[in-house]
């Protein structure tokens, strides 16, 4: 005799058979409110945008010694805004010579000077762990309206890391690639993402040594902007001092101030612009300047 599946007692385990199939169903991504901040951080395990109502960024006229990679990058966004042509930006190169301070006063420097009737740039940075979720991320903003700069900071990838081919589809190589609205902007101490020794040792222990190494430096080949920044010279590190110095109004003997920050950059072995706000906070504190 078939069960009778309009039974109370039926009807009750149907009940918890579903109850227990929609705790199991992955949830949907929840839709991103773009009114609500110009810049968002992508949260893979919730597979949401976070709002960012304030953006930590150094203006733009503060940014010293990097005036041509400067120029190009604005120049490149300036594009991408406008609805033009324009390229993945791989930022490469010197710890702490402004390599993501660019990138986030670039998508300011766009928004300030925009149209009045212009939609607004959005900036989305999403977490270098999180790159295997990187086509989700693009297809939640495939069909929107608004324009978007996908930031990766200090992105690389080790040896037993794959997740870079989900990064190379969705730059270039997959069936949807990139969509037209978005734009992918990432920033490494390595010019080819990858570690030398990981290079080389593929190279050596391969069959044929060229093929061995080519999918993993075709990565940085998605990039089609390479902006690299080197240290600075003693010059552009105090530029950067009193660049700051005039900006916050920070009031003290001129060459005290100069044998102070070389001091500063001599004890910390670098001449940076993280080495050169470093000092400026220190200045500033000791001159009970709030910032």
């Amino acid at each position: 005799m078939p069960a009778d599946l309009t039974s109370p007692e039926s009807m009750a385990l149907l009940k918890r058979i579903a109850d227990a199939l929609e705790r199991l169903a992955p949830a949907g991504s929840p839709q991103a409110d773009f009114a609500a901040a110009d810049a968002f951080v992508w949260h893979a395990a919730g597979r949401r945008l976070a709002p960012v109502p304030k953006v930590n960024r150094v203006e733009m006229t503060l940014l010293r010694g990097i005036d041509r990679v400067r120029d190009q990058l604005a120049e490149n966004t300036g594009r991408f805004a406008r609805g033009l042509p324009a390229n993945n930006a791989l930022l490469w190169g010197a710890r702490g010579m402004g390599k993501s301070s660019l990138v986030k006063a670039v998508h300011a420097e766009i928004n300030a000077t925009k149209a009045k009737d212009a939609r607004p740039l959005k900036l989305i940075e999403i977490h270098r762990e999180d790159i295997e979720t990187l086509p989700d991320l693009m297809g939640l903003l495939r069909a929107d309206p608004h324009r978007f700069i996908v930031f990766c900071d200090d992105l690389s990838f080790d040896a037993d890391d794959t997740s870079y081919k989900s990064l190379k589809a969705v730059l270039e190589g997959g069936i949807e690639g990139r969509p037209d609205n978005v734009i992918f902007y990432a920033t490494s101490n390595r010019r080819h993402l990858l570690p030398r020794d990981m290079m080389e040792n593929e190279r050596s222990t391969a069959i044929n040594p060229g093929e061995a190494i080519e999918e993993k430096v075709s990565l940085s080949d998605r990039f089609g902007l390479w902006l690299g920044f080197h240290k600075c010279s003693q010059d552009e590190y105090l530029d950067m001092i009193f660049g700051y110095v005039d900006h916050l109004g920070l009031e003290a003997d001129r060459d005290t101030i100069r044998a102070e920050a070389l001091e500063w950059a001599t004890t910390r072995g670098a001449r940076s612009g993280r080495t050169a706000w470093q000092f400026i906070q220190d200045l500033a504190g000791r001159l009970g300047k709030a910032i």
